[in-house]
Parts: structure tokens; C-alpha cells; sequence
């Protein structure tokens, strides 16, 4: 007969049970990783289960990117990564070893900084123009990946537009303004400046 309380069977019964994910914080894996975000160096030494939005957000202090559904469905946190657009949520923080990173912060650039731009990329000032957004939540993503959008020359037609940016949800519904605001800088010109 067990004489163990309920409580201590639960905590043998779940630290010795095969596939087990709790183990004492100092044998967690941990692996060294450098990147380079917006432009600058990172060296990080973390758990190997930390995820790429989790080291932005948590260990960097780069909240552009949001923490939406956690699964990969809603696009808040869209990344751009060796210009290619990102579910950061779905990426280890590991396998952007080596890589640049860009986030919404690290969006505009010195280019960016005329008398009427207020720094801001030309896309984020299309956003403000055209009213694409409305809560914000989801506007860093919305933005990284409709500047994907046009770099990889994917914005022909409205319905492209659409297609393209499917994977980012706006829960406001702003959708029809941020079409608007993609066909605008599409339009100027912006397949050569919008990459990141």
C-alpha cells in the first residue's frame, strides 16, 4: 500500500513518467545563439525551446511583434528573416542562428528619415494614410508582411493582395484599408524600396 499523499504521487508519478517535459531548470537543453535583429548583433544562451517571438519580445525588449494565437494562425507576430516574411511564434529561437532578423522597429531606415516621413518606412505611412488599422494589435505584422508582399512582387491585383496576406488576421476589419494601403506603395514604385 502506498502511503504517500495525493499530492507527492502526483509529482513522482509526473517527473518519472516517460515523455516528461518538466526537468529541474539546470538540465534544461541550452544552446548559444547569434542573429543579428534590425541591424545589430545578438549572442543569446537560452533554453533550445525559445521560441524566436519569445526572445524578441522577452530577452531583446522588442514588443513590435505580438504574442497572438501562439499556434501560427493569426500573423501578429510576423518577422522578416533573411527577407522572407516569419511566424516568429513558430520558429526557434536557434535556427535564426546566423541570420537578420527584422522587426516592425527596425522597419525604417535612414532613407526613411525626409522632412515627410516622420521616420517611418513608406509603407507604415501608407497604414496611417489609408487608416489600415484600427486596435494596432496585429498592424507590425500586417505591415512586415505586406512589405513582402511587394518585394517579392506578389501585389498584380487586389485579389493577389488578399491571397498573399490571408495568413494575417485584423479581428477590427480593416482589410479593405489595408489592401489600399499595399496597392499604394505598390504602385509608387515601392517593389524597390519596400524590402527590408
Amino acid at each position: 500500500m502506498d502511503h504517500r499523499s495525493d499530492a507527492e504521487r502526483d509529482t513522482s508519478a509526473s517527473a518519472s513518467s516517460p515523455g516528461s517535459t518538466s526537468a529541474p531548470p539546470d538540465r534544461l537543453p541550452r544552446a548559444a545563439v547569434s542573429f543579428r535583429v534590425n541591424g545589430t548583433g545578438y549572442r543569446l544562451e537560452e533554453d533550445t525551446r525559445l521560441t524566436l517571438l519569445d526572445a524578441l519580445r522577452e530577452r531583446l525588449g522588442l514588443t513590435g511583434p505580438k504574442k497572438g494565437c501562439d499556434q501560427g494562425g493569426c500573423g501578429a507576430c510576423t518577422v522578416v528573416v533573411d527577407g522572407r516574411p516569419v511566424l516568429s511564434c513558430l520558429m526557434l529561437a536557434v535556427q535564426a542562428q546566423g541570420r537578420e532578423v527584422t522587426t516592425i522597429e527596425g522597419l525604417a531606415t535612414a532613407d526613411d528619415s525626409g522632412p515627410d516621413s516622420g521616420g517611418l518606412h513608406p509603407m507604415q505611412r501608407a497604414f496611417l494614410r489609408h487608416d489600415a488599422l484600427q486596435c494596432g494589435f496585429c498592424t507590425p505584422g500586417q505591415i512586415m508582411s505586406a512589405v513582402c508582399l511587394i518585394a517579392e512582387g506578389r501585389a498584380g491585383s487586389d485579389e493577389e493582395i488578399r491571397e498573399y496576406m490571408s495568413g494575417n488576421l485584423c479581428r477590427c476589419g480593416a482589410y479593405p484599408n489595408i489592401v489600399a494601403a499595399i496597392r499604394e506603395v505598390a504602385g509608387a514604385g515601392g517593389g524597390d524600396r519596400a524590402g527590408v
